[in-house]
């Protein structure tokens, strides 16, 4: 199957269609697999590749071309809501800023959010250098392996081609000039996490979670994850933190309460922001309409995201505005 085909997916914004030229097709895993194994001098076995990476050691740290700071959206597990607020913090930075050109990058190759949440879908467009060119939905250029596979093929690769396809996602985009790149991390504290701490300098850590006991043990790993690689942690996001009943009006702790500020004290961080349990979130990101954009003022769910979170976000010590 030949690597560019001109051919659009259907549902792109007109934004995302301004340049013709020369796309990425979309392909099934194992396809992918194949390209990613691919570099300037064809084929190289897995063991090869192994041998090499081992060979040079810890890479060291490059900044990404165009780029000037990088904040990464963690969290411990999954299911806290972490590429809800990836979204809403990279749509909240440039709306506290017009000046500033922010970009987006999905990092969670088994599962990435971005296109859904960002309503985007198509292949991306080559340079004439074999770059990338982001797809872009409200200002905000999106990268993600989702641009790249098919919406329901799952991505059964080993760590190895995992850390293949970081390296391109991270490397062979054309992000232009960007202030900001806010990157969606995968769960946990495996590969990806370390390959990429290892090889960007970044500005600063967010991490995400809910309010209770089990959540909040994943986010402590996570945020001392970042500690031992220096990465600063910008602070906590309390996600999911109250849910306020449409009928009675009834305030109810779900999830627990004041779980993540507890162990921010422990930590010695911010909590960033409280981002309630709402019906609009989880509605708004069905249909690809963020929060930001489409509630910016509203008091329940708008106004946290950009008032507090990204607010004190910028006022961190390692971001600079």
């Amino acid at each position: 199957m030949p690597v560019h085909r001109k051919a659009l997916q259907a549902g792109l914004e007109p934004q995302t269609c301004q340049r013709a030229g020369p796309r990425l097709a979309r392909r099934d895993p194992a396809q992918v697999k194949r390209l990613l194994m691919m570099d300037g001098h064809g084929d190289a076995s897995l063991k090869e590749r192994q041998r090499q990476h081992m060979a040079r050691g810890l890479p060291k740290q490059k900044a990404i071309a165009g780029v000037k700071q990088v904040i990464v959206v963690a969290s411990g597990k999954g299911g806290v809501g972490k590429s809800t607020t990836a979204v809403n913090l990279a749509l909240g930075l440039a709306a506290n800023d017009s000046s500033k050109a922010v970009g987006l990058l999905d990092a969670d190759v088994y599962g990435p959010s971005v296109p859904k949440l960002m309503n985007l879908t198509g292949n991306p467009e080559l340079t004439e250098k074999n770059l990338m060119r982001p797809l872009v939905n409200f200002g905000i250029p999106c990268m993600s392996m989702g641009f790249l596979v098919e919406e329901t093929a799952p991505i059964v690769w080993r760590g190895l081609m995992v850390m293949s396809a970081i390296e391109k996602l991270l490397r062979q985009v054309d992000w232009g000039s960007l202030d900001y790149l806010v990157i969606d991390m995968p769960p946990g504290t495996g590969d990806v996490q370390l390959s990429i701490t290892q090889n960007i300098p970044i500005a600063g850590a967010v991490i995400v979670s809910t309010p209770q006991d089990i959540a909040l043990l994943d986010a402590r790993r996570g945020a001392e994850m970042f500690r031992k690689v220096n990465v600063p942690v910008l602070g906590l996001v309390q996600n999911m933190s109250v849910f306020c009943c449409p009928k009675c009006q009834t305030m109810t702790h779900i999830f627990g309460a004041d779980g993540a500020r507890e162990l921010a004290s422990t930590l010695g961080v911010k909590v960033l922001g409280d981002v309630p349990l709402h019906v609009n979130i989880r509605e708004m990101c069905d249909r690809g309409r963020p929060v930001v954009v489409s509630s910016p003022e509203s008091p329940e769910v708008g106004k946290p995201v950009t008032k507090f979170v990204v607010r004190r976000c910028l006022t961190a010590s390692s971001v600079s505005r």
